[in-house]
């Protein structure tokens, strides 16, 4: 019996390219594992190539590990990939793909929503060399629900999977549908035919939570069509934090055989989309309004809240914050500032125990506020390790060198971090000596992600929608690069709000 040989490879990025600070070869070089190595790390935690390892397994089929590169040194989200990194990055795997073939399929774990100087698609830019290499044999592709693609990647891949989840949840699983797909389609027992739409709709990453509509409407029309025989329906909502050409919706339908069926799925789900439209455009409170409004829940008796402070893509921001305070708001919590340059004077100038004032935030970018100036006593400062227990990342280690906690009196807690902290679940709390059950407001620079944990403790999530880089109201930002047509950004509608 001849063994099955798979190339597996990842090449993730989701990046703001309203980021003012380049993604650059440096920033993911230290976090590069090549070989077979990605196998081991995939063990871990749930994530596609954990799916395609439980298939393989039980068919018996041998993967062959390249390489995995995504995580970076930024402090948070990051923009514009170089040219230098991507083609160095790409060419590592186009070569360890030729270098270690022949292969009978190519399995792809790619993000959707990178963004690269000079290279308007790079998804599908990575399918194409790898097909330039491998030739006519399988190449399937897994992709995070904020993808922005075109037919250009369904054109050079056979079959595209995507996250069904937001809160992302089920990357193991599509991990898995990819795999059998590919398996059994290199054994002839299965023909993927794609087909794929583009509504020409953008939104916002806070809008997309797939368990509340919208998005909950979208994914029930696909699961209907793969009650009809569909093998797979798959919706990227979008990311509107990438001024790309691609940007927004996408639907690809993959089927046994049945082009017709694949057509009409795709053409229904994508004109579903166009119908909802306005339903991913609705005002969401600004910082002033939106505090206010939690601290009347709060007297009344709901609580705790949790603020999601979605549209910081940096870290820094200072919005809500600043209005807690102005509002004279008690018992709450900042799940984190970034702020690498106070953590360091905190390092080398204070004691736990000691009152310290530190302006912390602000500094990244202008559209993050003003510096805030905190006075209180210093209750951590130093590294802190933890395991995640939500459904959010479940068994991973997290290792954060670098952590402080001042606590301001009344219940107020700020977390100050060296990068973007949004806890996934309480753990990232408690390993600093917070129960955040105990607060009546706990606020995280999250926007979906959190809710797979924290829904089941809080008693209400409530989004603000701060001045940030990573809006609700995507008309604040200057897109370049969009199709005219597009909605709502495209000059199209832009004359119309």
């Amino acid at each position: 019996m001849i063994t099955l040989r798979i190339a597996v490879a990842s090449f993730s990025h989701e990046t703001c390219t309203f980021v003012p600070v380049k993604t650059t070869y440096d920033m993911f070089k230290d976090f590069i594992i090549r070989g077979n190595a990605i196998f081991e790390h995939a063990r871990t935690y749930p994530n596609y190539i954990r799916g395609f390892m439980k298939v393989a397994d039980e068919e018996g089929a041998e993967l062959i590990g390249i390489l995995e590169a995504g995580r970076t040194t930024a402090t948070g989200y990051s923009g514009w990939i170089t040219l230098d990194a991507f083609e160095r990055i790409t060419g590592e795997i186009v070569d360890g793909i030729r270098d270690k073939g022949p292969f009978d399929g190519v399995l792809l774990a790619l993000h959707g929503a990178m963004a690269v100087e000079g290279i308007p698609k790079p998804e599908a830019e990575i399918v194409r060399r790898v097909r330039r290499v491998v030739g006519n044999i399988p190449i399937m592709v897994t992709l995070d629900l904020h993808a922005n693609e075109d037919h250009e990647l369904a054109e050079v891949a056979d079959a595209v999977f995507i996250l069904k989840t937001y809160p992302h949840v089920d990357s193991e699983d599509i991990g898995i549908i990819a795999a059998r797909c590919m398996i059994k389609t290199i054994k002839g027992e299965f023909k993927p035919v794609m087909a794929f739409r583009k509504p020409g709709l953008v939104s916002a990453s806070i809008y997309q939570a797939t368990d509340y509509p919208p998005m909950k409407i979208v994914y029930d029309r696909c699961r209907e069509w793969e009650a009809k025989g569909v093998y797979c329906a798959s919706v990227a909502a979008g990311y509107a934090y990438a001024d790309v050409p691609d940007i927004g919706a996408s639907v690809f339908v993959v089927t046994n055989g049945d082009r017709n069926l694949a057509e009409r799925a795709a053409q229904d789900i994508s004109d579903l989309i166009w119908s909802l439209r306005n339903e991913f455009t609705k005002p969401i409170p600004k910082p002033k309004e939106g505090v206010a409004e939690v601290l009347r829940l709060v007297a009344s008796g709901v609580k705790p809240i949790l603020i999601a402070e979605h549209s910081d893509r940096i870290g820094d921001g200072t919005h809500v914050l600043r209005e807690l305070i102005l509002q004279g708001a008690k018992n709450f919590v900042i799940g984190g500032i970034a702020d690498p340059n106070a953590l360091e004077w905190l390092k080398n100038n204070a004691k736990i125990g000691e009152t310290v004032r530190i302006k912390v935030g602000g500094w990244a970018h202008p559209i993050s506020g003003e510096p805030v100036e905190i006075t209180g006593v210093l209750e951590f400062i130093g590294p802190v390790e933890y395991t995640l227990v939500g459904p959010m990342g479940r068994g991973r280690r997290v290792h954060e060198d670098l952590v402080a906690v001042v606590n301001m009196g009344e219940g107020r807690h700020v977390i100050i971090s060296k990068r973007l902290r949004a806890p996934m679940d309480d753990q990232g709390f408690k390993a600093l000596g917070i129960e955040p059950r105990n607060k009546d407001i706990i606020v995280l620079k999250d926007r979906i992600h959190h809710r797979a944990f924290w829904d089941s403790v809080v008693a209400l999530d409530y989004p603000i929608d701060s001045p940030g880089l990573g809006p609700a109201d995507l008309l604040t930002l200057e897109y370049h690069n969009v199709p005219d047509d597009f909605y709502p950004i495209g000059k199209k509608w832009r004359k119309k709000f």
